[in-house]
């Protein structure tokens, strides 16, 4: 049994012209405590600067090109986890004890399970997070987002809610999904 959810992000307000239509995100939270990520962009994906195949690993800074984001908190906690996931295969996580406050570093989770595709309208990008990785709780509170790179280097920065008068995905405002446990 799984617990899920659907949802389209927007772009932030003022962003210029991007090459992608829109952006949907499915959330499956399994049994176990895991979780499924189906990001789908759809638009002129020619036009996307789409990172290449890399091999599985974790990379700082892949925010700063097309990349695919979860944020997930417990209700009541200021502490959240970044999830960074790349179509080249690479992901980040990170770890907060507050509003962009990084924690102390600690053990490194499991990685997550990356695979994506480029189709002629859209790009496709799965990401696994095994249950030892998301946040013990119930339910959880989700912010999830896309950068989107254009051809011409070009960001768009894509949420289910902008809160802030810039684009800021760590603003918990944002974590507008919501998921309980199976």
């Amino acid at each position: 049994m799984t617990a899920s959810a659907t949802a389209l992000l927007r772009p932030f307000p003022a962003s210029r012209p991007c090459p992608i239509d829109s952006v949907a995100v499915r959330v499956c939270r399994e049994d176990g405590g895991g979780l499924r990520l189906r990001f789908e962009l759809v638009g002129n994906v020619q036009r996307v600067a789409v990172p290449g195949p890399r091999a599985a690993r974790m990379a700082d800074g892949l925010w700063a090109h097309t990349c695919c984001e979860a944020f997930i908190g417990l209700p009541g906690s200021p502490a959240y986890r970044e999830f960074n996931f790349s179509p080249s295969g690479e992901w980040a996580i990170y770890d907060f004890d507050a509003y962009r406050q990084r924690s102390a570093a600690g053990i490194v989770p499991p990685a997550p399970l990356i695979a994506s595709r480029l189709e002629a309208d859209r790009l496709v990008l799965d990401a696994t997070l095994d249950a030892a990785t998301v946040p013990r709780g119930s339910p959880l509170e989700l912010g999830v987002t896309t950068v989107v790179e254009a051809a011409d280097g070009t960001l768009s920065y894509w949420a289910l809610h902008h809160p802030g008068a810039r684009p800021d995905f760590h603003l918990r405002d944002a974590f507008t999904l919501t998921l309980a446990r199976p």
